[in-house]
């Protein structure tokens, strides 16, 4: 349901990626404290919603179940769910049968097509511009301007809300050394985001290299590897990490996706989470095992007339400069971190694959910025309810979507906790409980739950350690 003109609204959204998507998803039709429907509207500056529409490459899969879709693991008997799009496209029995557990990336883009342009409240094509607290009608305002079909302001606008939810996602990051060559119209040094927008002219490079070892970087080295000539394949794959490593994907180490270990992050000291976090790089930065597997066949695939594929892959190096030659051709300066030497390579054609960042919230908040609580480094701080902390002045609520992995963990950009996520920020929202969570959700006990010295009871309890002098 939207709010009447100038009428507050419970919630709005800004930004309309998967997260808020969820969120939008499970608040419709949800009652606010018994007086209708919570009001809600969504704001994104898109014209409509795409899901990383230049890594949609053919056969590229998620890498999490069909479950983490944007509802079922906080309200599987949703109208919202991935099982009812397929039912409301005549797709269930093939699913059935085709028997995936994880889907395409292009599916789970359509089935996140179908629910955005099936829900109220939605208002793509609108650029927020700015968020302001009103503290005489204890009311936040939000600044937008209508933008047409080709991109250009057509209105100007101005929505009142109680709470407000940030989603507005990541944004590609380009390592400083190659930010130059990225912006010249002139060579192509692309960012994987871009890949299938650029693919034809990639594939028209004699050489082409590719930078990062994460699931992106995969992908489009795999793309490219299976569409070039046997012997003549001028491929070159480099990445900082170590070695092109699996991601962690043991039923165990996937519990660090869980409330509960969400939960135990957000308690731990600050210093501690920013040790944790690049610690914890396998969880998210890997390779699944499958991606690996078909490389490696198809790079074996051509060995069998004897010879060697023409694909050169390198871990454990950095881009120290790059630089073009000859107009057309660029030059990277490599330097290996563990050999301590250095190299050149020159080549036709780059894909960044070196992942995203979280967009800045300092120029949509920054009338909020006098009220806003941070912690030693500058950061937002984020309470255990998704909530950016405030001045107590301020009666209304700023939830964060996929922008508190400082204080929520690994699993803050997972779609696996969307659901979840939306969920508990509902139950705040409306301070009851419309979707009960669960009370565990792991095996794994995450740290002590005493704080004193603990010794194993035969049940399995911890009881207190007493110590006698």
């Amino acid at each position: 349901m939207t709010a009447p003109l100038d009428a507050p609204h419970d919630l709005v959204g800004i930004g309309i990626g998967p997260f808020n998507l969820s969120l939008a998803a499970l608040a419709h039709g949800l009652p606010q404290q018994g007086i209708g429907p919570l009001a809600t509207a969504f704001y994104d500056q898109r014209r409509d919603f795409r899901w990383h529409p230049g890594l949609l490459i053919d056969g590229a899969t998620l890498q999490v179940p069909f479950l983490a879709d944007l509802v079922t693991l906080a309200d599987p008997t949703s109208p919202w769910t991935f099982l009812n799009y397929l039912k409301h496209k005549e797709r269930l029995f093939p699913f059935y049968f085709a028997e995936q557990f994880h889907i395409q990336r292009a599916e789970y883009d359509a089935y996140c097509r179908w629910v955005a342009g099936r829900l109220p409240g939605l208002h793509f094509g609108h650029q927020v511009d700015a968020v302001r607290w009103n503290p005489e009608r204890d009311l936040f305002e939000v600044d937008y301007t209508r933008i047409d079909p080709d991109g250009e302001a057509e209105a100007l606008g101005r929505a009142y809300t109680r709470n407000l939810a940030l989603g507005i996602g990541t944004a590609p990051h380009v390592p400083e050394p190659l930010r130059p060559l990225a912006e010249a119209p002139t060579v192509p040094v692309i960012h994987s985001a871009e890949y299938l927008d650029n693919r034809q002219r990639i594939l028209g490079a004699a050489h082409v290299t590719v930078i990062g070892s994460g699931q992106s970087g995969a992908e489009v080295f795999l793309d490219l590897l299976r569409s070039r000539p046997t012997g003549r394949e001028g491929l070159s794959w480099l990445a900082r990490t170590p070695s092109f490593a699996p991601m962690e994907y043991s039923k165990l180490g996937l519990e660090h996706f869980t409330p509960d270990y969400t939960r135990y992050f957000h308690a731990l000291p600050e210093p501690v989470r920013d040790q944790l976090v690049p610690a914890q790089w396998q969880l998210h930065k890997g390779i699944d095992a499958a991606t690996i597997a078909a490389i490696h066949d198809e790079l074996y695939r051509r060995t069998l007339d004897g010879g060697w594929p023409d694909a050169v892959l390198t871990p454990g190096v950095n881009v120290r400069t790059a630089g073009r030659v000859a107009t057309t051709k660029i030059e990277l300066h490599l330097e290996h971190t563990q050999q301590g030497t250095r190299s050149r390579l020159t080549t036709d054609a780059v894909v960044l694959a070196t992942g995203y960042r979280e967009r800045p919230l300092t120029r949509i908040l920054a009338g909020l910025d006098p009220y806003l609580r941070k912690d030693s480094s500058g950061r937002p701080r984020i309470d255990d309810r998704h909530r950016m902390i405030l001045d107590p002045s301020v009666t209304g609520s700023v939830f964060v979507q996929n922008g508190e992995r400082h204080t929520h963990g690994v699993g803050a950009p997972d779609l696996g906790l969307a659901a979840w996520r939306s969920a508990a920020i509902l139950n705040t929202l409306t301070d009851k409980e419309p979707y009960p969570q669960p009370h565990r959700t792991a095996f794994t006990t995450f740290g002590l739950e005493q704080r004193e010295h603990t010794r194993p009871h035969p049940a399995g309890e911890l009881l207190p350690l007493v110590e006698h002098p």
